[in-house]
């Protein structure tokens, strides 16, 4: 009896994996069918996006956000196909990058170009709360429509950064380190009670220049007047007929009316298309043509393999991964550039040097690298960057933060408090500097500075070597401090001001590809199939802890716990001194 149970049992698990396989399988072939004479490609920009999709079983069961390469290369596919009437988007309260924004904002200006037109939705940009960048994002369509009962959240940019320092006092632990230099912020959160003055000039630097790029756009886009703009936002948040009455909004209409009113527009029997599908059925541009690489650089930098958070959602660099993908892009003939995206807020001073490191022999092997900022690319995520032919940020991407930092919490009052008694035995002088049971020996902390010393020092000779910047400038720009992409354009960090398409087309002329001549862009490492993934073909890159879908949705539960513990630096252990701080809630 019991050996007939155990072969019921096994024979029902493996009609479940081969069931799941298949189900894998034809997720990752998918169906081509195809696209309606008259189509509205529709996006939903509620969900947020993410940089790149992560090469992960759990992410490929989980929440399946479109990439924003996807949104701007459909968009970017569909202005030039004719059965494409139009574009309808529904946007809200997603939290975007500005440069994300930015991004989406460019990608719709370009598909309007086509003589196409673009219509955004919004229950709400904002409701009781900021709606900002949303409602920024929206200024890009032809029309916005908001719903009856909703309102216009359009109250300027907000800053806010906790500090923990008295939480900790009170525990028994104090944090002992030091940085380079003043603007070098990332550990004031455990250090201090409020903004330094440096810290304070660099965060509302940040904020204004965001502000400004905002109010030009919003502007622009609904011919207002900036000052016009800026007396809106002292008085917002506007209610729905207020801000019809404001020219913010062209019309107060429900979803099914926007849309049906779309369809109608776009011609007899039109259909709606999600940017996905679409792109399955019509096919991605730059598929033909000579080829540019496209790697990716995302998240935190540590040594080691690119890996994936289950809890967080997020992905971090692996300094190993990304410089496997710069040799493979150099061994193979057929790459003639390197589009290299960056999205990171930086990490490891020793991952960061091995990416920077291949970025320059990419280059020095006849192979031109040019860097894309996407949201965030501060200093190891500058550091990475810095070695290209040619950096391309968006106005409001959040970079620069060229300095270093260390510390370590002194954890002996926490001990004592808690009735825990610690004893050591040790072999030298500096054998107890990374411990958190005592401070530094004068001898330790020495040694500590010269480390700091050295770092940025190099940093900084590199920024300048890269940059072709004089050294003095660079001292006088770097400090630790944040800039926004146009600030940093300004200063020499940055050399245009764009996305994707902006670096692509500096890929071609880089390579020497005319420039309306198409190109294939192909990724590295090249993307493992989902049932490759799932069954682990590279044990070493396989993350632990995988889980079912079942599990996806309690995991997406603790994520913004998880995120807010990490911002206190509570978990997910020390961060790299090239980290950046963490960047400022900007209300929204």
């Amino acid at each position: 009896m019991k050996k007939v149970l155990v072969g019921i049992l096994a024979a029902i698990g493996a009609l479940v994996v081969v069931l799941t396989l298949l189900g894998l399988a034809a997720a990752a072939c998918g169906g081509k069918g195809s696209v309606a004479r008259r189509t509205v490609l529709e996006l939903n920009l509620e969900r947020g996006l993410v940089e790149a999709r992560p090469e992960n079983p759990l992410a490929f069961m989980g929440r399946r956000q479109p990439t924003l390469r996807d949104v701007v290369e459909a968009l970017e596919r569909a202005a030039d196909d004719d059965r494409v009437k139009g574009v309808v988007a529904r946007i809200g309260a997603a939290r975007l990058g500005t440069a994300q924004v930015q991004e989406i904002r460019d990608a719709v200006i370009r598909f309007r170009g086509k003589k196409k037109p673009a219509v955004a939705f919004a229950e709400t940009f904002g409701e009781f709360g900021p709606g900002s960048g949303s409602y920024y994002l929206a200024t890009a369509f032809d029309q916005i429509y908001l719903q009856p009962v909703g309102e216009v959240g359009l109250t300027g940019l907000q800053a806010e950064t906790p500090f923990v320092t008295g939480s900790l006092e009170k525990v028994g632990v104090r944090v002992r380190g030091d940085r380079r230099h003043e603007y070098k912020n990332a550990w004031n959160m455990l250090t201090e009670k409020k903004f330094t003055p440096a810290h304070k000039e660099a965060t509302e630097r940040l904020i204004q220049s965001i502000a400004a790029q905002m109010v030009r756009g919003i502007a622009q886009a609904r011919k207002l007047s900036d000052d016009e703009v800026r007396a809106l936002m002292d008085r917002g948040p506007l209610l729905a007929q207020e801000a019809l009455e404001a020219r913010l909004v062209d019309g107060l209409k429900y979803r099914d009316e926007v849309y049906e009113q779309v369809k109608t527009q776009a011609g007899k029997n039109a259909k709606l298309l999600y940017v996905a599908k679409y792109l399955e059925r019509a096919g991605r541009p730059h598929k033909k043509g000579k080829t540019i690489a496209l790697i990716y650089g995302v998240g935190d930098i540590h040594r080691g393999k690119s890996s994936y958070d289950a809890m967080s959602g997020e992905q971090t660099m692996g300094a190993e991964t990304v410089a496997q993908a710069f040799r493979a892009a150099v061994d193979d003939k057929d790459v003639k550039a390197i589009l290299f995206r960056i999205d990171s807020p930086g990490g490891s001073a020793v991952a960061s040097d091995v990416v920077w490191r291949e970025v320059g022999r990419a280059r020095k092997a006849g192979k031109p690298v040019i860097a894309s900022m996407g949201s965030v690319a501060g200093s190891g995520g500058y550091y990475i960057a810095m070695a290209a032919d040619k950096i391309v940020a968006q106005p409001g991407t959040i970079t620069g933060s060229i300095g270093v930092f260390t510390f370590k919490p002194l954890t002996a009052g926490l001990w004592e408090k808690l009735g825990v008694s610690w004893d050591e035995v040790h072999t030298n002088k500096n054998s107890m500097m990374w411990t958190g049971l005592q401070d530094y020996t004068p001898e330790g902390w020495q040694r500590v500075q010269a480390v700091l010393d050295f770092i940025y020092a190099d940093f900084t000779g590199k920024v300048a070597e890269g940059r072709k910047l004089p050294k003095e400038k660079v001292l006088e720009i770097a400090k630790g401090r944040i800039w926004t992409g146009e600030d940093a354009k300004a200063r020499g960090l940055v050399d245009e001001l764009g996305g994707y398409t902006t670096a692509l087309a500096l890929c071609k002329q880089a390579a020497g590809i005319p420039a309306d001549a198409k190109v294939k862009l192909k990724v590295f490492p090249r993307p493992q199939a989902p049932l490759a993934a799932l069954l682990g073909d590279d044990p070493e890159n396989s993350d632990k802890g995988e889980t079912s879908e079942v599990g996806v949705a309690a995991l997406a539960e603790a994520r913004d716990l998880a995120a807010l513990l990490r911002r206190l630096g509570l978990v997910g252990g020390a961060r790299g001194p090239l980290a950046m701080p963490a960047v400022p809630a900007l209300g929204d």
